[in-house]
């Protein structure tokens, strides 16, 4: 495996992700794809947030020079088999808790990492990471308190595990990053695919020292 560090980019408006990343002592570029999420559409929902990864993660490595790897993600609810994304109003947002609580949901997020060789797309890996949430039963109240913050019209399914939302998540089975929005352990196994380790991405203040 190489040595050296390489350029990643992150493709992706998402604090949670990069915050993910940074945490995890990696020092990502971030641009944003701009892609049109609404016109996409898939069968599924775990087959929905992979077909809009690798569009992100295609759009902005479509557009660098030289070597890059390039990673692109997207996250939906899954309830009752409907994909639930972010909600358009605070009424959506209100309706949206008092159908999750005290229930069971699946969080897909969808994971595209591309390598950039020469300016050129070189090689490109596509998956899913699935984790069930199981949520608290907040009053009315309380759901009027969570969605007026304004967080859950900014985050996939109305919530977050990492903020405000945390106080209403009863237990997570499965990786707790894939509900933040990016899944560690499934990203250094797309690396490894790809000949690469940990240690080649771009590290914080001399983090993750190969």
């Amino acid at each position: 495996m190489r040595s050296t560090r390489m350029r990643f980019l992150l493709a992706s408006a998402s604090s949670g992700r990069l915050r993910t990343l940074r945490q995890a002592g990696v020092e990502p570029e971030v641009e944003v794809s701009g892609v049109d999420e609404d016109a996409v559409t898939a069968a599924t929902p775990a087959e929905l947030v992979q077909v809009l990864a690798h569009a992100k993660a295609a759009s902005v490595a479509g557009r660098q020079r030289g070597t890059v790897l390039v990673l692109g993600c997207d996250s939906m609810l899954e309830l009752d088999g409907a994909a639930l994304g972010k909600p358009a109003s605070v009424e959506e947002a209100v309706r949206r808790w008092q159908r999750l609580r005290g229930r069971t949901a699946v969080l897909h997020t969808g994971h595209t990492l591309i390598e950039v060789v020469d300016s050129a797309p070189a090689r490109a890996l596509d998956r899913v990471a699935s984790t069930e949430v199981r949520f608290a039963e907040p009053s009315d109240a309380e759901i009027a308190a969570y969605v007026g913050t304004g967080e859950p019209l900014r985050a996939a399914g109305a919530f977050t595990i990492d903020g405000l939302g945390g106080w209403f998540v009863e237990a997570v089975t499965g990786d707790h990053h894939t509900v933040v929005g990016l899944s560690l352990p499934l990203l250094r196994r797309m690396l490894l695919e790809l000949g690469h380790a940990v240690t080649d991405l771009p590290a914080r203040s001399g983090e993750l020292a190969s």
